[in-house]
């Protein structure tokens, strides 16, 4: 009688176990679900702030003088804005960071048109910088080197979020004034009917993403702060 009782209860207790099993999972799949759906709809939400804000920017009228500029390649047009600076007296000297390491200064000079003697004297090339975290590091060391405590940051408007995130991250007691520069206009969700301004934008906004997380999960890269081999003079490029 007692070995019919226990089986009854052994047979009753595993089904019971199986549902509880899958009401459980079921549970676990609604909560993961719902934390996806919330994890999506922040992040769109996020990208449709961070491309309304790259829409808005523009360069400033009445650029503040600085001790230098720095100017991160990957268009013509941002060099040839930080050479129009420099020109002006808005900085003593110009930083090119993350120049082809194949490109001579004498290139650089026949590409933008720039003076001779103005590239001589007063503009430096980085040829080590490989991404922003690099044009930061880069940066650094040319700032510390030149004991500089306020730069003008030319980039393009997309750019200038990570890029300013950067470049505070390892300078956080320089003043920097940004230079975001326009090639195509973004302002009141034109980017929403322009396909490669899309794809530029949500490019970027995921690496911002990515910037803003190291804030919590610092990842160990060298560290920029003059120890290594400075840039690079344009004079010293052109010899």
């Amino acid at each position: 009688m007692m070995q019919e009782t226990q089986h009854g209860r052994n047979g009753q207790g595993k089904p019971l176990r199986r549902r509880r099993n899958r009401s459980g999972a079921r549970l676990a799949l609604r909560i993961a679900a719902l934390a996806a759906l919330l994890t999506a709809i922040a992040f769109l939400a996020g990208f449709g702030l961070f491309a309304d804000h790259i829409g808005h920017l523009a360069a400033p009228r009445d650029v503040e003088d600085a001790d230098g500029i720095i100017v991160l390649t990957g268009g013509q047009s941002r060099i040839d804005a930080a050479i129009g600076l420099l020109k002006a007296g808005k900085g003593k000297r110009l930083l090119i960071s993350g120049v082809n390491p194949i490109a001579r200064a004498d290139d650089l000079r026949a590409a933008t048109g720039g003076d001779k003697a103005l590239f001589e004297c007063c503009v430096d090339i980085d040829h080590a910088a490989l991404d922003t975290i690099g044009n930061a590091e880069e940066s650094a060391k040319w700032v510390h080197a030149n004991t500089y405590g306020s730069i003008i940051l030319v980039t393009n408007n997309y750019h200038m979020p990570r890029s300013l995130l950067e470049i505070r991250r390892i300078l956080p007691k320089a003043r920097v004034q940004p230079y975001p520069v326009v090639n195509t206009p973004l302002d009141n969700g034109a980017w929403l009917a322009k396909p490669d301004a899309l794809r530029v934008l949500a490019t970027e906004y995921a690496k911002y993403i990515g910037a803003l997380v190291r804030e919590v999960v610092p990842l160990r890269r060298r560290v920029a702060h003059g120890e290594t081999q400075q840039p690079k003079a344009a004079a010293a490029g052109a010899s």
